[in-house]
C-alpha cells in the first residue's frame, strides 16, 4: 500500500464538509475546511476534529479553549474552497457572528457546534481535538458532501 492508494480508499467514504473555527488571543477569527469531523459520544456530547500538523492555523486551535464546527450547506461550496486554501484573511466578506463561547460561527451553515476542548491527541501527521459540545445552532437545508475528491449534493 502507498499513500495514493490510502487516500483513494478513504476518498470512497462520503463525508460532509465543515469549517472549523477559533479565535486567536486578540479575538481575530480563524478557520479551515475539514472533513475529519465526527461525533464520539452522546453522554457527554463529544465530537472530534483532526488538523494537519502543517496547518498554520493549528496553533490558534491549540491555544483556544473553544472551537466551532460549521457544517456547510449544499450552496456553500465557495466557503469550503475559501477556507481550504491559505489566504491572508479567510473571513473577509464572510457573514459570521460570535457564539456564546466567543467562537466565530458562519451564518447560514446547516449546523454550528460550539465546542470546549477536552483532550488533544497526537495522531500520525494530525492533531486530534476532542471536545464537548456546549452549544448548538441549526438551520434547515441539505448538506454539502465530498466524495471521490469532488463535491456532491444529495439527489
Amino acid at each position: 500500500m502507498n499513500e495514493a492508494q490510502f487516500r483513494h480508499a478513504c476518498g470512497q467514504f462520503a463525508t460532509g464538509v465543515a469549517v472549523a473555527t477559533a479565535s486567536d488571543e486578540s479575538g481575530a477569527p480563524h478557520g479551515l475546511t475539514i472533513n475529519s469531523f465526527t461525533s464520539v459520544s452522546m453522554s457527554p456530547p463529544l465530537v472530534l476534529i483532526c488538523i494537519d500538523y502543517r496547518a498554520q492555523v493549528l496553533q490558534v486551535f491549540l491555544r483556544s479553549q473553544h472551537y466551532g464546527v460549521n457544517v456547510l450547506r449544499e450552496n456553500q461550496q465557495e466557503l469550503s474552497n475559501r477556507f481550504a486554501y491559505r489566504t491572508e484573511d479567510r473571513f473577509s466578506g464572510v457573514e459570521w457572528k460570535r457564539g456564546q463561547t466567543g467562537v466565530p460561527l458562519i451564518e447560514g451553515s446547516l449546523a454550528s457546534l460550539e465546542c470546549a476542548t477536552r483532550q488533544i491527541i497526537e495522531g500520525g501527521d494530525h492533531t486530534i481535538l476532542l471536545a464537548e459540545v456546549v452549544g448548538i445552532h441549526t438551520n434547515s437545508g441539505e448538506p454539502l458532501l465530498y466524495f471521490n475528491s469532488r463535491y456532491h449534493r444529495i439527489g
